[in-house]
């Protein structure tokens, strides 16, 4: 057993930490007031080379895996960003080029994956719908057949990133839900041309005002006989579950790297504060009540950042990692909103002031426990998969 990283995950830690630290707190702060995405950041890692790290070789990219790009996400991440970088890699290095890196025919590998891995193209994924929510076998949005092409109708919500994308990961039914046995079976996901369809009013989408992650907007995404040609299926008609696990596995890891990177963040600032601050003649770094719950949080951290790191080298493997993405997400997420919550406990009032990031980090971690998919769901997962409890319906 070796708990070392690989020097290529320790060379990509390295190389993503000397961009960030040309980015103060103040920078992600600015993104996040001026709902912007990070241009600057985003344009160096790209010049360098680390949007490209899950793109093969061949097609001129790193040749490295899910490791590397969660050891870039949680780095970036720490740097003070947050759950701003969560985007940052999930949307094209997680979502575009990972899943057509595995699942991709020789055509879309050709076409996209080297634009990918320059960030000239980026891309963003479909699937939660609004009377679905976490219940993804539950999607209404269908796509029939007409000859060549295939004709999508539906609506979808929650979608980050739309804005950006040159193309859209989207998970429609070709087999109704109530008609497919099992139920995994009917699901389809195809890769959507998004400026084409905007330009055709195929494709059409409202952002969503919400509490924090403002760097990329999340939308409402609405498909009006949205036609698409059968060569742009990723992966098998009605075998897209298949494919969807690759997409939803990672997903789960590399949210959980940003949430490890946001509760280092939050730390940080909690123990620079409780060492300075000083009340009734002493630092209140000095308060057990203020010490323990912080060196608590640390144990945390340290904890699911094993977990995290087990379940991409197990998907950089092929073996199965769902088990470990659930837990590295859950206990991530639990460590990044307690980090957060006890970093704005330390500030005392201070923390309501935005002149202080505590507030965007609190936002930002709040949403990891329900999204992408809810604390309740992964618990739901342990406790009838892994324990085998009897499930409730």
């Amino acid at each position: 057993m070796d708990f070392t990283l690989p020097e290529s995950a320790e060379d990509v830690r390295r190389g993503v930490a000397a961009i960030c630290a040309r980015y103060d707190m103040d920078y992600w702060q600015r993104c996040e007031a001026e709902k912007r995405w990070p241009e600057e950041v985003w344009a160096e890692l790209a010049t360098g080379g680390w949007l490209g790290l899950a793109v093969p070789e061949e097609y001129g990219g790193g040749g490295q895996g899910l490791l590397e790009l969660a050891v870039a996400t949680e780095t970036l991440s720490a740097s003070g960003s947050a759950g701003g970088s969560a985007f940052t890699y999930v949307l094209t290095p997680g979502f575009g080029a990972l899943t057509l890196a595995r699942h991709g025919s020789p055509g879309q590998r050709r076409a996209l994956l080297p634009k990918l891995a320059t960030g000239e193209l980026e891309t963003c994924f479909a699937l939660t719908e609004p009377d679905a929510g976490s219940n993804s076998l539950a999607i209404s949005t269908f796509a029939r057949r007409d000859g060549g092409e295939y004709v999508i109708k539906g609506q979808k919500i929650w979608i980050t990133g739309v804005q950006r994308a040159a193309w859209m990961l989207l998970v429609a039914r070709t087999i109704p839900a109530a008609e497919a046995r099992p139920r995994t079976n009917g699901l389809t996901v195809f890769l959507v041309d998004v400026p084409k369809a905007v330009a055709a009013g195929q494709l059409s989408y409202r952002p969503i005002p919400k509490m924090g992650a403002n760097t990329t907007p999340s939308n409402t995404v609405f498909f009006d006989d949205l036609r698409v040609p059968a060569a742009d299926v990723l992966g098998e008609v009605d075998q897209g579950a298949v494919v969807l696990w690759d997409i939803l596995n990672p997903e789960r890891i590399l949210l959980g790297a940003s949430a490890l990177g946001g509760a280092e963040v939050a730390l940080r600032v909690a123990v620079a504060y409780a060492k300075e601050r000083e009340v009734f003649g002493r630092p209140i770094g000095a308060n057990q009540a203020i010490a323990f719950p912080l060196a608590q949080v640390k144990a945390k951290i340290e904890l699911a950042r094993l977990m995290l790191y087990k379940a991409a080298w197990l998907f950089d493997r092929q073996m199965p990692c769902g088990t470990e993405a659930n837990i590295a997400k859950l206990t991530a997420s639990q460590a990044a909103w307690e980090a957060a919550d006890h970093a704005f406990q330390t500030h005392g009032g201070m923390a309501y002031s935005l002149e202080y990031p505590v507030a965007r980090l609190l936002a930002d971690a709040r949403i990891g426990k329900v999204a992408p998919v809810t604390e309740e769901l992964l618990l739901n997962y342990l406790a009838t998969q892994v324990l085998g409890l009897p499930r409730s319906f």
